[in-house]
């Protein structure tokens, strides 16, 4: 859905929302990397260009770490998204056949325009709060259920599903 450095930090931010308490917990690029899956130094990369646009901060050395520079609730996900993706817009058919709007639509223009607009949405208004003691929240939840009883989600992913015939 978005390129891999949007996903990345998307995944620290809310890693560092996850244990916002003020900016005196710190994590480093190894602590985040680590409970994300993430690679280390493209983390580090990224995490500089966070640092950039005031989303988080650093502190070098032995005791530092990163934390994020605002509470959760003041940083949404779209100030994260601007940072690593092309805003240009674009009014081309995706199917092809000229400038979205003008003329006849396609038979799915409705539907897309549905789906620009929550996307729209959720990047807008989605904060990094809703991270926030979700990692207290996942501790009671795997110490409660043992390995055998842990049940795998469906992904936000899209997916082609093949109907049956």
């Amino acid at each position: 859905m978005y390129n891999k450095k949007t996903e990345t930090a998307i995944a620290a931010a809310s890693r560092l929302a996850e244990v916002y308490d003020g900016g005196k917990t710190r994590l480093s690029v190894v602590e985040i990397a680590t409970s994300r899956g993430l690679q280390r130094p493209f983390l580090a990369k990224v995490l500089t260009d966070l640092s950039q646009a005031g989303i988080v901060s650093g502190i070098p050395g032995p005791g530092g770490g990163f934390a994020l520079a605002k509470h959760p609730s003041e940083i949404v996900i779209f100030d994260i998204f601007k940072i690593f993706e092309n805003q240009k817009t674009t009014h081309d058919c995706p199917f092809g056949g000229g400038i979205c709007g003008s003329g006849t639509p396609c038979p799915l223009h409705d539907r897309l325009v549905d789906v620009q607009q929550s996307v729209d949405r959720f990047l807008h208004e989605t904060s990094l709060s809703s991270f926030q003691n979700v990692d207290q929240n996942r501790k009671v939840e795997s110490h409660a259920r043992s390995a055998g009883d842990m049940v795998r989600r469906g992904s936000f992913q899209a997916r082609l599903e093949i109907p049956a015939v």
